[in-house]
């Protein structure tokens, strides 16, 4: 098998990571964060918890770190705790703006991946990992962290937001 190919259990993966990522959950929390005024993205309900802000600047650097800057070969200039001691009200269009960028190149770094890709050794926050562990954490981590915005986003809105309205006709 060449390298530039895909098997079809990795070509499988790799579709799934881009739908579920790029797909679902992005829209989803864009649609989130948009809907929030600025006092409401940084609003946090005690000093040990985090904003909307600090989860959407922490996902930016996270997908930066481990998807584009590792399969990119580029260089990782991440400061993740300002992540989360970021205090200023960054406006949610900036902070969407942000990371939608970031997203289009973690679309474009998922779209090239090769077998090689997956197979090969990273070292990311100190762990050594290969390539395929690298999208699944990635794309894990940004749906654990897409659940909280979410969850903060029906607390402070008060309703239901509809994601899944399809599964509740009946059947």
């Amino acid at each position: 098998m060449k390298t530039m190919e895909l098997s079809p259990s990795a070509a499988s993966f790799c579709e799934f990571s881009r739908r579920k990522l790029l797909g679902q959950t992005w829209p989803r929390l864009r649609l989130c964060v948009a809907s929030l005024t600025d006092e409401q993205i940084w609003w946090r309900p005690n000093p040990a918890s985090n904003s909307v802000g600090n989860l959407v600047l922490h996902l930016d650097g996270n997908l930066r770190q481990w998807l584009v800057s590792s399969f990119g070969g580029g260089e990782t200039h991440r400061d993740r705790p300002a992540e989360f001691n970021e205090r200023r009200l960054i406006p949610g269009s900036a902070l969407l703006e942000q990371l939608g960028a970031t997203m289009e190149e973690v679309s474009k770094a998922l779209a090239r991946l090769t077998e090689a890709d997956l197979q090969r050794g990273f070292a990311i926050q100190g762990e050594k990992i290969n390539g395929l562990t690298v999208v699944y954490t990635a794309v894990e981590h940004f749906g654990m962290h897409y659940g909280q915005i979410l969850y903060i986003t029906k607390m402070l809105r008060g309703e239901d937001l509809g994601f899944y309205s399809e599964l509740n006709a009946p059947a």
